[in-house]
């Protein structure tokens, strides 16, 4: 439910062009910003609203200067959406302007003003405007944020012309034409005898929507046009110069750490950061990268947050910018899946079929030749994945039931290189650990420390069963979590202990005066899997079945385990951890490991828990919203888990597991 649902709009704002009436996220943004968009003849108390300059605006505009009263204008944020919004995809954010349009240096607008009169001597906001000025480079997002960074970038050193469309409200706002931006070309030059130039395409003219300024006979002697789909951030990495009439991406060049050449009058010249053609009367003041970004970025546009349904900071944004960019490089060119049990099919394909849909081959090289004739992905369930294929794998935060029981995950691992549970060879996340023990910036440390204090308040796993504990007595209290023993985990991370009595056995025999408890695994007690003890109790003292895992870790001084997940949630709350296998959180130096951890885990720097925790729960997986069906940041999958807004498997999955389990017993049987 929306926080704002129900409380009635501050004032009525009358439109006069279709679009605006029509397109349900604009009248909810507006809504929620205290704007209730009508149809008709306002009164006196009442604004106008249009969108930018549009062809339509002149309809407003008339309407409010005979009316009297006040002009509302309307333009998308600078972090819209994935594809610009001829494709239809609904903006994440507005900007409403009741003076002006930030983009016409003709007149003042209400972010001029904030640019110009804001002290921004507020330490807190520009540490967060540095945090999220860097989030949007690592996580190569702009205005639409649908671009590539797995192509391989112009040889650095050129200079940067940015074309823009014909047509376009900015262009047409700082009175520039195709003479202007030829002009721009020539100083281009001028500047920079000898010099390689880059004229970077529009995106809209890349698509074939709407034709630039330049065109292809402009591109001689050394000028080249770069039409391609490519992170503008790699582009701007790569430049020595950067020149622009008004485009976006010469906010952006600033954030990148250039002073580029302006020959127009975007919102972001006249203020010491960018070398200006124009002169801004108005603009008579010195600002920082961080300054600019804080007005521009923080506090002028109304951001919106597509889960809850509420406005939301621009980190919300950023963090759902940055879960639907890396679905759609990811998926971009699809799928083929190859050996997927039939329940799995339709949760992968919301997972990772939205923008090409997988196809599915149960002959694993017939998969593998398909996915190299038509230039897609092969992906396959990590115990059963083939040389080459890139393996899928559960997440950490994964549902609230069980996977054995068919309920669907709400994260999932692709890993190209190995896959975590297995240390015979590298997986993504260790080497994502290994990057995040030197490169973990001020705003992620904070973000995941907020995610590691919610789940631990919550109490929430992996699996986030339910269950009431007893009471345990005082003194060391160790718990020894029961795993699978067939599991693949088991028999790659700990070949020289693979059964559980044998755990229990060597905990007593090391602590021989702690409480130790024994909870087995979720899918063993279920009878669905192998790796039940007989007699506990000769070794445990408290042996439980079901309960909160969250709420037990709490409650407990130490974790002993051979690869489970539960040692990395002891981390989490604080418990010593032994391990005797090679789980991917061991061989850190935050575990004592008893087991055989890999050599090339225990030297280089050592992370630390924050490090750790945001390679495996914001790094590594991919996270799928159940309410609105879209990929998301793992913060929405908490809130979801804590709200328990988590769709329940239907009797069908119910049967099968209870069949599935029933084949596995026999199976297990026919072994022995």
């Amino acid at each position: 439910m929306a926080q704002d649902a129900g409380k009635p709009a501050s004032r009525r704002l009358f439109v006069y062009a279709a679009g605006l009436a029509r397109q349900a996220r604009l009248r909810r943004i507006l809504a929620l910003s205290g704007y209730r968009v009508s149809l008709g003849l306002p009164g006196p108390d009442d604004l106008v609203g249009v969108w930018g300059q549009s062809p339509y605006a002149a309809r407003g505009e008339a309407v409010a200067a005979r009316r009297d009263v006040p002009l509302v204008r309307l333009e998308d944020a600078f972090l819209r959406s994935l594809h610009p919004g001829r494709t239809g995809e609904p903006p994440l954010g507005l900007l409403i302007d009741h003076t002006g349009l930030h983009f016409d240096p003709r007149g003042p607008s209400d972010l001029e003003t904030l640019l110009r009169d804001h002290p921004f001597d507020d330490t807190a906001l520009l540490d967060r405007a540095r945090g999220a000025m860097a989030r949007m480079r690592a996580g190569h997002l702009s205005k639409y944020s649908a671009t590539r960074t797995d192509l391989e970038p112009p040889a650095p050193g050129y200079v940067l012309v940015i074309d823009q469309t014909r047509g376009d409200a900015s262009v047409r706002a700082s009175g520039a034409d195709r003479a202007r931006f030829l002009e721009m070309l020539f100083v281009a030059r001028e500047e920079n005898p000898g010099a390689r130039i880059l004229i970077k395409t529009h995106p809209e003219t890349a698509a074939g929507h709407r034709p630039g300024h330049f065109e292809p006979g402009d591109a001689t002697d050394g000028v080249t046009l770069h039409d391609g789909p490519l992170s503008p951030w790699l582009l701007l990495e790569g430049a020595v110069a950067v020149y622009t009439v008004s485009s976006q991406m010469g906010f952006e060049a600033i954030l990148a750490g250039h002073r580029p050449r302006v020959f127009g009058g975007p919102f972001y010249a006249g203020w010491g950061l960018t070398q200006d053609e124009e002169v801004f009367a108005r603009r008579r003041r010195s600002l920082t990268r961080a300054q600019l970004f804080a007005g521009a970025m923080l506090l002028y546009p109304r951001w919106y947050d597509p889960y809850h349904d509420r406005l939301c900071p621009v980190e919300q944004v950023l963090a759902t910018l940055e879960a639907r960019s890396r679905a759609w490089r990811e998926d971009r060119t699809g799928w083929i899946a190859s050996g997927m049990r039939l329940w799995k099919r339709q949760p992968l394909q919301r997972f990772f079929g939205q923008h090409k849909r997988i196809r599915f081959e149960d002959d694993v090289d017939k998969a593998a030749m398909a996915a190299r004739a038509q230039g897609r992905g092969h992906m396959a369930w990590a115990g059963r994945a083939p040389e080459g294929a890139t393996r899928v794998e559960d997440g950490f935060l994964r549902s609230r039931g069980l996977g054995a029981e068919l309920v669907p995950p709400l994260s999932l691992v692709l890993d190209p290189d190995g896959i975590y549970y297995d240390p015979r060879r590298p997986s993504r996340l260790e080497a994502l650990i290994r990057a995040r023990a030197t490169d973990l910036r001020p705003d992620q440390f904070e973000r995941v420390t907020r995610l590691i204090g919610r789940l631990t308040a919550k109490n929430l796993s992996k699996y986030n069963l339910s269950g009431e504990l007893p009471t345990f007595p005082d003194g060391l209290r160790i718990l020894v979590p029961g795993q699978v023993e067939d599991d693949a985990s088991i028999l790659t991370g700990s070949p020289e202990m693979t059964s559980n009595a044998a755990l229990l056995a060597r905990v007593r025999q090391e602590h021989p005066a702690a409480h130790v408890i024994w909870k087995p695994h979720p899918d063993v007690e279920a009878g669905l899997r192998t790796g039940a003890v007989d007699t506990p109790e000769h070794w445990a003292d408290t042996v439980l079945r079901g309960g909160d895992m969250g709420a037990l870790l709490r409650q407990v001084d130490e974790v002993w385990t051979l690869t489970s997940l539960t040692g990395f949630e002891a981390l989490l709350r604080g418990c010593r951890v032994t391990t005797l296998g090679a789980p991917f959180y061991a061989g850190w130096g935050l575990t004592r490991d008893l087991g055989p951890v890999p050599a090339r885990r225990l030297s280089g720097p050592r992370p630390s828990l924050e490090a750790l925790a945001h390679a495996a729960l914001i790094d590594y997986p991919r996270y799928f919203d159940p309410v609105t069906g879209t990929a998301c940041p793992v913060e929405v999958v908490v809130d979801r888990l804590e709200h328990d807004q988590i769709p329940a498997p239907g009797p069908f999955n119910r049967s099968l597991s209870k069949l599935q389990g029933l084949l596995a017993s026999r199976a297990h049987l026919w072994r022995r």
